[in-house]
């Protein structure tokens, strides 16, 4: 009976371990690996479009995967993330009001990462993808 009791209860932590870790990914770029997640307690994920535009936009989802529109217009699917430590706390710079993180993306068409600039304007309540492309946000978390 205790023996029952010990694997009921060691299922349970370990199926509470698996579930509450934010998953990490490794990429390599310029022969050195970084971690990535998309997890970084804002809503990330959405559509970013230029101000006042509706194209070129960036669809990122929640998995990891998504669409970028060249200026073009021309569609790509690809990963991304945010960059990470190896057990997926966001690296970032604090500024006034506003966070900056790197933003990574791979083209599904290519093995080459690229990098670029995602911040969050805290008091405009808007997240910024490569500078010009924008989404408005709802904080969840204002007490």
């Amino acid at each position: 009976m205790n023996f029952i009791k010990l694997l009921l209860f060691s299922l349970f932590l370990i199926s509470v371990n698996t579930y509450s870790q934010v998953e990490v990914n490794k990429i390599s770029h310029n022969g050195r690996d970084r971690y990535i997640t998309t997890t970084i307690g804002y809503p990330v994920p959405g559509v970013y479009i230029p101000m006042n535009q509706k194209e070129p936009s960036t669809v990122l989802n929640p998995d990891g995967t998504g669409v970028i529109q060249a200026e073009d217009l021309s569609k790509s699917k690809m990963n991304w993330g945010i960059e990470c430590t190896e057990e997926g706390i966001p690296i970032f710079r604090e500024g006034f009001n506003s966070a900056s993180y790197t933003f990574w993306y791979r083209p599904n068409d290519s093995d080459i990462w690229v990098n670029s600039q995602f911040s969050i304007h805290f008091a405009k309540k808007k997240m910024f993808l490569m500078g010009e492309r924008v989404k408005e946000y709802v904080d969840y978390n204002v007490q």
